[in-house]
Order: C-alpha cells, then structure tokens, then sequence
C-alpha cells in the first residue's frame, strides 16, 4: 500500500531543512523549531496540516520582522524543490498579506521551485484588480512555473483551495490572462490554461462556448488545450461543442450487441461488458463512445458517471466492437452500496444500450 502524501514530511526531512535554516541564519534556534513542528497531534495531522504546522513553527523562531525572515527563506529557496516545499509560499499567505510587493515578488521565486498556486489567492481576494494586473504580467514571464501560476492561481474552482467566489461569479477578468497563454510553448501551462477553461465551464458554459468558437483552429497547441478544457461540456454532451469537435448526433448509429456479464455480482468484484457498433453507409463518423455507469447512493437513488472507452472517426458502414471490465471495488473517492445498479452504452452523447447489474455484498451472492 503506498504511503500517504503526508509522509513527505518526517523527522529526518525538518531535520534536513533545519539545518539549511542554520547556514543562512546562525541565530536559528533549530531545536526549538524542530519541537515546535514535531509536537503534540503531529503524527494525526495530514499533508496541509503538517505543511502549516512548519509554517507556523518558523513564524515563531525566525525574526519577527517579515522582512528579515522572508530574506532568510529567499536565500535557500533554489536549495529546496519540491512538493514538501509548498510551506515557502505558504509562509507569505500567513505573514505578507500586508507587504504585498514584496510578498509577490517571493511567491514568484518560489513557484519556480514548489508551487505558489495556493498561497496567491489570498492576494487575489484582497486585491484582485491588482493581483491580475499582476497575473497578467506574470503571463510574459520567461520562466514557465512563473505562467503557469498566472493561469493557476486564479482558477475559479482550484483543486485542494479556496475558490474564488468573485471570479465565479464573473470570470471576465481571467479571459486577458488565457488569451496570452493559449497557444503557450509550455505543455504544463498549456494544461493550466485547460483547467481554467474547465472551472469557468462549470458555472459559465455558453462563455466556454464563445471563447471556444474564437480560439478554434488557429493553433494546434491551442485546439488541444480547447479539447482538454471543453471536457465537462463533452461530457455533458452540450450540442455546440460536441458539433465543434466533429461529433454529430448519432443518427443512423445502430447497437449490434451489448452485453454485460454476470447481472449479479458482490461489491469489489468487476463485470464484463462488450459492444458492437454499427454506423450508416457514406461519410466518415467521429464516434466517442462512453460507458454511463448509475451508482446507488445510501438513500436509494442514483448518480451518473461517465467513463471515457474511444474517440476516433471511423468509416462508413463500419462495425466497431470494444470491452472490457468494470470495477465495483470500492475506492478512496467512491464507496459503492447494494441495489440496482445500471451500465449504459454513449455514443456521442446519447445513451443507445443499457443494462442492469445487483450489486450484492459478499455474504448475499449465491455460491
């Protein structure tokens, strides 16, 4: 089993970084900030909460003036990449939101070696003109961490973070900061620039809409970051966007087979299903094809998910034949419950075959 995200942060890893402390600043008390980190309810604390727990540790054993300490963590910020980092520009979200100028251009530098996603939105909620004037900006940067943090830092709807009520609700002020980006060298920008798309969809889709029917077809680059952050809308099956992308409605698409086996199976087990899809005669189809699996819920009813099986165009009077299996084990995101639950067959949004499967626990399933 692998370890948890938290484990990044141990003992030898404060020790480590403790010392890194001491050679900037001598006067470091590295025993008294070791014990403060690894103190009482450290080992129950998960990975945002340990990463505070340091932060907070260095509040009280660097220099009281900001200034001074955010120096100290400036000079060995380039000695520490990574993930177990993050409590660089965690330490300017709790101590520099009153020294914004100089807070900024901290979080710049650390992102190149952690990642400031987290720490800006403060800052956006405290000023957002100002701090996407600054996104803006930051977008020309010749360091790619540097543009990412533009598009990521004000993602409406960031993973793990804060969302960003005003931006939800209009997201007018993000679109200038996207437009810079788009077509960007970087693939990890690029891919931020999707992510955005996608949070704004979700409270905006006819704006996604619109933008999308600007940026298509002028770039490569930016077709492929269209296709990532249009997929909520895809999965939706929002008419203008699937037309966008090529994929009609199915008219003429025939289901030659559709299996799923057992009908009866106990939670953790997996079925099996296969498809055979016949198109019309003439023209070349882009068929995406999903499976739309209903799982039950405690109280009975259902909720819907889709799963990605192909994309592609495929000839006329073509037969396409596909499967495999479906796991009901349950997971850290989804715990599945007893009832009857349901296996559909998409094609270009729309359902064309169905299937029932009961979900039995263990002990209920016949031998």
């Amino acid at each position: 089993m692998a370890e948890p995200l938290k484990a990044i942060y141990h003992e030898a890893f404060i020790q480590s970084f403790a010392d890194k402390v001491k050679g900037a600043y001598p006067s470091f008390d590295k025993q008294a900030f070791i014990e403060a980190v690894l103190g009482p309810g450290w080992d129950e604390l998960e990975l945002k909460g340990r990463m505070r727990r340091i932060t907070l540790s260095l509040g009280t054993t660097l220099p009281p003036d900001y200034e001074k300490a955010l120096d100290i963590l400036l000079a060995i910020y380039d000695t520490c990449g990574g993930l177990p980092y993050i409590f660089f520009p965690d330490f300017v979200e709790v101590y520099g939101l009153k020294d914004w100028e100089r807070s900024v251009l901290a979080l710049a530098k650390f992102t190149s070696t952690s990642t400031s996603e987290f720490a800006v939105r403060p800052f956006v909620k405290r000023n957002q003109d100002r701090m996407l004037a600054q996104m803006l900006a930051w977008a020309d940067d010749s360091d790619e961490h540097v543009r990412r943090l533009a598009s990521e830092g004000c993602r409406p709807r960031l993973p793990w973070a804060d969302a960003l009520p005003a931006l939800k609700r209009d997201p007018e002020p993000i679109i200038p900061i996207l437009e810079k980006l788009k077509a960007d060298s970087s693939d990890y920008v690029r891919r931020s620039v999707a992510n955005n798309l996608n949070d704004i969809s979700k409270d905006h889709p006819e704006r996604v809409v619109e933008i999308a029917k600007a940026w298509i077809g002028d770039n490569e680059r930016t077709d492929r970051v269209l296709r990532h952050g249009c997929r909520g809308l895809l999965k939706a099956a929002h008419p203008e966007i699937m037309a966008l992308f090529g994929m009609a409605p199915p008219t003429g698409v025939t289901v030659e087979s559709w299996t799923v086996t057992p009908n009866e199976v106990a939670i953790g087990d997996s079925v099996r299903f296969r498809y055979a899809i016949r198109v019309p005669q003439g023209e070349p189809v882009k068929l995406r094809i999903e499976l739309a699996a209903y799982f039950v819920r405690t109280t009975g009813k259902s909720y819907r998910k889709l799963f990605k099986l192909s994309e592609k165009v495929v000839g006329g009077g073509s037969l396409q034949e596909g499967g495999r299996s479906f796991s009901y084990a349950d997971l850290s995101t989804r715990k599945h419950y007893p009832g009857l639950h349901k296996l559909a067959l998409v094609v270009n949004g729309q359902e064309l075959a169905d299937a029932e499967v009961m979900l039995l626990t263990a002990g209920e399933l016949a031998p």
